[in-house]
């Protein structure tokens, strides 16, 4: 983490594990084993705080691609840091659009990461049909993921979590089938800033937080790692990216014109549409974390 960074934050830890989650974590605990490989899906800008441990503990000894998702949306020279710290684990990782990236490379790995079964089965004269779970944590994008290798919309989508509720088999080709699962968080966010960063990227829901609180320690990390983007956005003046988080609110109001009647500040506006902006990736190219941080 870079110095300074976070220093806004108060204390916040997160319990929220709605009943769908729990019986998704049942339902996955029972279909992994009938599966040939994982794909875990994380989010580009923040890829350490958007990977779940419980579905790393799931996933267990099976052949497992990590997914950096939303990569069009991350600070592209972080990416590679983050590529290349997961591959020195051992773990296979390649970044992906969140528009859709290039398939032929995803279906290159899932090739290679059951090709030892696939032998197997054709040595006995059959053919095998691969089988891979696609997990991550809520609004994380595998259901846009899905429908781009499929080529067609075939699963729901929203820039929101919470859409996928069960999980669903589709089937990419003859050989080939891909299990849709809900998202999923752990059963208590202790570190805040974890917490914080699921939250600016829309994996929690905006009602268990603050909207203004939320905006507010989002604009101060931007403050911090990415200054001129930040002030060339809000059209901030100078000394005011420093400034604390309700005051900064009140000055990015002041920079983008969003004020009520009689002058005051339209904070909650612009709180929604600081958090809508970043998500759309409008903010510009921003990393959360690094991971020599």
């Amino acid at each position: 983490m870079r110095e300074g960074e976070g220093q806004e934050f108060a204390n916040t830890a997160i319990s929220w594990f709605p009943g769908h989650m729990a019986k998704t974590k049942r339902l996955l605990e029972t279909q992994i084993k009938s599966v040939d490989a994982v794909i875990e899906l994380c989010d580009a800008r923040a890829p350490q705080a958007t990977r779940n441990p419980v579905l790393m503990h799931l996933a267990g000894h099976k052949a497992h691609i990590l997914v950096l998702n939303k990569a069009d949306l991350a600070d592209e020279a972080v990416t590679r840091e983050w590529l290349n710290f997961f591959r020195s684990k051992g773990l296979t990782a390649i970044k992906y659009q969140s528009t859709g990236g290039k398939t032929k490379e995803i279906f290159r790995l899932i090739e290679t990461a059951v090709m030892p079964k696939v032998k197997r089965m054709q040595e006995r004269g059959a053919n095998k049909t691969v089988r891979v779970m696609v997990v991550g944590i809520p609004n994380v994008g595998k259901s846009t993921f899905i429908n781009a290798l499929k080529g067609q919309a075939i699963t729901k989508t929203a820039d929101r979590p919470g859409v996928t509720r069960s999980n669903q088999w589709v089937k990419i080709n003859p050989y080939l089938e891909l299990l849709d699962t809900p998202g999923m968080l752990w059963p208590k966010i202790d570190d805040e800033r974890t917490a914080f960063r699921l939250a600016f990227l829309g994996s929690i829901k905006d009602e268990v937080m603050d909207t203004e609180r939320l905006a507010g320690e989002l604009l101060t990390v931007l403050g911090v790692l990415y200054p001129e983007g930040v002030t060339q956005r809000y059209k901030l003046k100078e000394g005011e990216i420093g400034l604390d988080r309700d005051s900064l609110l009140e000055a990015c109001c002041r920079g983008r014109g969003f004020l009520l009647p009689g002058g005051r500040y339209d904070t909650l506006r612009l709180s929604q549409v600081a958090l809508d902006e970043f998500r759309g990736g409008k903010t510009g190219k921003i990393s959360l974390e690094r991971p020599d941080k």
